[in-house]
C-alpha cells in the first residue's frame, strides 16, 4: 500500500510540475515577444491568462507542504506564495491602472525565469530521481539576482497601486453594517508593504542557506 501511495505521489508531482512549467513558459514567451514588438505597456494583457493560471496553481504548494507531500517548510512556502497571489490578484487583476507600468515586465520576467527553472528542476527530479548538476546550480543560484528584482517589482507595483486603492475604496467595508466590521484595503496594503521589509531579508537568508546545503552535497558527490 505504501508503495502505491508513493507511486501516486510521484506521478502527481511530475504532472503538476510540468503543467505549471508550461504555464510559466507561455508567460515568458508571450511577455518577451510583446515587450519587443509592442512595448511594456502591452505585456500584462498578453500574459494575463497564463499568468493567472500558473501563479494561482502555486496555491497547491501550500497544501503540498501542509500535508507533507513535499519537504518544503510551510514557514517558507506560505509567505512566498501568498505574497505572489496578492500581487497577481490583489494588485494587477484588481487595479488595471498599474498594468501598463514597466515594473510589470520586470516582475513577469523575474518570476518566469525563476519558475521555469524551479518547476523543470523538480519535474525532472521526480521523474528520474535526480536532476542534472547544471539545472541544480541554476535552481539554487539564479535567485541571487532574480529574487531582488522580483521583490523590487512587487513592492513597486503595490506602491503604485496605493492611490487607486485610496480613491476607489475598492474592497473596503464601511460601518455601520450587519457584521459591525470595517476594512480598508488601502491600509491593508500599507501593512503588507511593512511586512515586506523584515520578511524579504529573512526569506533571502533562508534561500542562501538552502543554496549552501544543496551545492555542498554536489561537491561531496
Amino acid at each position: 500500500m505504501a508503495g502505491i501511495l508513493t507511486g501516486l505521489r510521484r506521478v502527481y508531482l511530475i504532472i503538476y510540475n510540468w503543467i505549471v512549467f508550461f504555464g510559466w513558459f507561455q508567460v515568458f514567451y508571450l511577455g518577451v515577444k510583446t515587450l519587443i514588438e509592442s512595448g511594456h505597456e502591452q505585456v500584462y494583457d498578453a500574459v494575463e491568462k497564463p499568468l493567472l493560471f500558473a501563479q494561482t496553481a502555486a496555491f497547491l504548494e501550500i497544501l503540498h507542504s501542509l500535508v507533507g507531500l513535499v519537504r518544503s517548510p510551510i514557514s517558507a512556502t506560505l509567505p512566498q506564495i501568498s505574497s505572489r497571489l496578492y500581487v497577481t490578484w490583489g494588485i494587477l487583476w484588481s487595479f488595471p491602472e498599474v498594468r501598463t507600468h514597466i515594473l510589470v515586465s520586470s516582475l513577469a520576467i523575474s518570476w518566469c525565469i525563476t519558475e521555469i527553472i524551479r518547476y523543470s528542476f523538480f519535474g525532472t527530479k521526480e521523474a528520474f530521481g535526480s536532476a542534472p548538476s547544471r539545472l541544480l546550480w541554476l535552481r539554487y543560484s539564479t535567485f541571487l539576482l532574480l529574487y531582488p528584482t522580483g521583490i523590487t517589482s512587487e513592492v513597486g507595483l503595490i506602491y503604485n497601486a496605493l492611490p487607486y486603492m485610496k480613491e476607489s475604496e475598492k474592497y473596503a467595508v464601511r460601518m455601520p453594517n450587519r457584521w459591525n466590521f470595517s476594512f480598508n484595503y488601502y491600509y491593508a496594503a500599507l501593512v503588507c508593504l511593512a511586512i515586506y521589509v523584515p520578511g524579504c531579508p529573512h526569506l533571502y537568508r533562508y534561500m542562501l542557506g538552502q543554496r549552501k546545503k544543496a551545492l555542498s552535497k554536489t561537491k561531496k558527490e
